[in-house]
């Protein structure tokens, strides 16, 4: 199945469909689909994709809404592995996860070194939001790193 031709056939169930679930899942699947139509692909990521999407059998599953979601998520996955993608924010939250944890720890401990009474609380909200804070800037940092190089894959809808 072509890329322009699952455009046009989600485009289709938006118009038919009305409830909010299913216009989420449709637009971000347009908007997935979108950004890797509008991407210089070469011809065998393109025919990857196709042999994916036609895998797939959107149509066929098109009518039950919890499948679709499924399709769609197993097709993004696909696609950031192959074509070496990933999610906008993808590293703002992973960074912050990291931080947070690293922070929470040395916050503990130095909490501990410098009081006995509420040093380790203090240090660890301390720890946890200078790590929060940290992670958060680094992973900001890595995300507009790979949106200059044109590896972030948009799945959600413009305007």
């Amino acid at each position: 199945m072509k890329i322009e031709e699952t455009i046009i056939f989600l485009e289709g169930l938006k118009t038919i469909n009305s409830s909010k679930k299913e216009l989420k899942i449709y637009s971000s699947f347009i908007a997935v689909l979108t950004d890797l139509k509008n991407r210089d692909l070469s011809d065998v990521d393109l025919l990857a994709i196709e042999t994916e999407l036609t895998s797939l059998k959107i149509k066929e599953k098109a009518k039950d809404i919890k499948i679709l979601g499924k399709k769609k998520c197993s097709f993004i996955a696909f696609v950031k592995k192959k074509l070496s993608l990933v999610s906008e924010g993808q590293y703002m939250s992973t960074g912050m996860a990291i931080g947070m944890s690293i922070g929470l720890s040395l916050g503990m401990s130095i909490g501990l070194v410098f009081s006995k009474e509420n040093g380790m609380v203090l240090g660890m909200n301390f720890g946890m939001i200078a790590g929060m804070a940290i992670g958060i800037a680094i992973g900001s940092a890595k995300d507009a790193e790979a949106k200059k190089a044109d590896r972030v894959l948009c799945s959600k809808c413009k305007g």
